[in-house]
């Protein structure tokens, strides 16, 4: 068994791809919150594309923050940063690579002075994040800066060094405004609408309580850029690492899965400059909320629609959900009839064709990918994937009833499996969804998630008799009547 670090690469079964490129020459010129599963397999995938054309200053210097981040620390640090990738398509194909470019890692409870110094170093020029949807602490249901994250409001509690993402990176900047030297880019990674729109207003909000005038700099002199990204990344388990362990005789704690597919659009703004991400498929476009929408709304939003009901069948596999008719036909018909009508025209894409590819995806068994992960965080999820269709929608008089099943069956699965919850709100979700039996549309008038819809009649309507249809005779039965049912 060979341990997995920069001094065994030459030792690696042939079979698995390795930096084709001198590591040593790599220069930080990324820093990066958030090193999970998500970043590993989507932009360092790409930046180590790109290192292998010979840039050598696009190395990158992952930061964690959290608790849990602990554990990377660790794993960065046995490893050199480097671990195996193995991408699986949907007949089954596998190719398996180690990644190199992540060339640094800090865990800032660490040394917080470390994260301040590679961040004010000119030769960082992108700040990129995957904190989650959850993590930029803007209200739904208001679009303003309302943090509930322990870090930030300690920060913003007056901390004497910073703690969470937007303190470093208003730190930073204060320092970079201070000597002169030219401010990063900020990139968000996250699957939101607008994602750089909302990194600016996170931003300058926590700044501007700490200091108005470097706020008006930062919104002044600071690019935002959109992104869109994609490549569907199961959580790493114990059968990841005993795969690499089993077919190729690597010891990687590390280790990693994802899909063959691979998608990210960038809106082009980065003026301290940036990688030739066009040369490794990167599309670099003026707008990117085209195919932004297209992806939350179809393929984020079809994941939140497939999980409740799913998950209340009894199922565990994405892929073994996507195969099912039942279900499959479900699918389809929130994405011809409820999704589809609400997007703008996507430059280059056929959307019925991109249907096609997303079902496709699913059903690819060998990503094994769980309903479980996908119903992490709904009460952050569902305001941005799903209820934005379903607003629209209402607000057209258009059809409603495939988002209204998918609210109705998360009800109940938090009324049915408390335990199995993993939400933020969970403590405020729990208290509704069990108030449903004597008081119906309870959890409509959960404001942070769905603002004034408690208010809609029609859609009250819809939810209740989806949530009397789900416990009567379970979620099969529901969706059969609404597949049969007139559009």
């Amino acid at each position: 068994m060979t341990p997995l670090s920069a001094a065994t690469l030459d030792r690696l079964d042939p079979r698995v791809a390795t930096p084709a490129y001198d590591r040593s020459a790599l220069r930080v010129g990324i820093v990066h919150f958030g090193v999970g599963g998500f970043h590993r397999s989507h932009q360092q995938a790409y930046l180590d594309a790109v290192a292998a054309t010979g840039e050598t200053g696009w190395g990158v210097c992952g930061v964690g923050l959290l608790p849990q981040d602990a554990a990377t620390r660790d794993a960065a640090q046995a490893q050199d940063g480097l671990y195996v990738l193995t991408s699986c398509a949907p007949d089954g194909t596998r190719q398996s690579r180690v990644i190199g470019t992540l060339i640094r890692y800090l865990f800032a409870p660490d040394d917080p002075a470390a994260v301040l110094e590679v961040l004010t170093a000119a030769s960082t020029r992108i700040v990129s994040l995957t904190i989650t949807e959850g993590g930029y602490g803007i209200d739904d249901a208001t679009g303003e800066f309302d943090p509930h994250d322990e870090l930030t409001r300690r920060d913003l509690a007056g901390a004497t060094q910073p703690h969470s993402a937007f303190g470093y990176l208003t730190e930073a900047l204060r320092r970079r405004r201070a000597s002169g030297t030219a401010p990063f880019t900020v990139l968000s990674c996250d699957n939101m609408e607008g994602n750089g729109q909302v990194a600016r207003k996170a931003l300058v909000s926590f700044a501007r309580a700490r200091d108005p005038e470097l706020a008006r700099w930062i919104e002044a002199a600071v690019s935002f850029p959109c992104s869109m990204v994609d490549r569907i990344t199961p959580v790493p388990t114990a059968s990841t690492r005993e795969a690499v362990r089993a077919d190729f005789g690597i010891d990687d704690r590390w280790a990693l899965q994802s899909e063959s597919f691979i998608q990210w659009v960038v809106e082009d703004e980065f003026p301290a400059g940036r990688p030739d991400l066009a040369s490794v498929g990167v599309q670099l476009v003026p707008d990117v909320e085209p195919y932004e929408l297209m992806k939350l709304r179809l393929l984020n939003a079809s994941h939140q629609a497939m999980s409740y009901p799913a998950l209340l069948d009894g199922r565990e596999w994405v892929h073994d959900v996507c195969r099912d008719p039942l279900f499959v036909g479900f699918l389809r018909r929130y994405m011809e009839t409820e999704a589809i009508p609400t997007l703008h025209p996507v430059p280059g894409v056929d959307l019925a064709r991109y249907c096609d590819e997303l079902i496709e995806r699913f059903a690819g068994e060998a990503v094994r990918d769980t309903l479980a992960r996908l119903a992490v965080d709904a009460s952050d999820r569902l305001p941005k994937f799903l209820i934005p269709v379903l607003r629209q929608q209402l607000a057209r008089g258009g059809p409603i009833d495939c988002c209204v099943l998918v609210l109705a069956a998360w009800s109940r699965y938090l009324e049915s499996n408390p335990g199995a919850v993993v939400d933020r709100r969970a403590a405020d979700l729990l208290p509704l969804a069990a108030q449903e039996r004597t008081r119906p549309g309870a959890l409509l008038e959960f404001t942070p998630v769905f603002g004034d819809l408690a208010a809609d009649r029609r859609l009250v309507s819809a939810y209740v008799a989806a949530r009397e249809a789900l416990g009567n005779g379970g979620p099969r039965l529901a969706i059969q009547a609404l597949l049969e049912a007139r559009t």
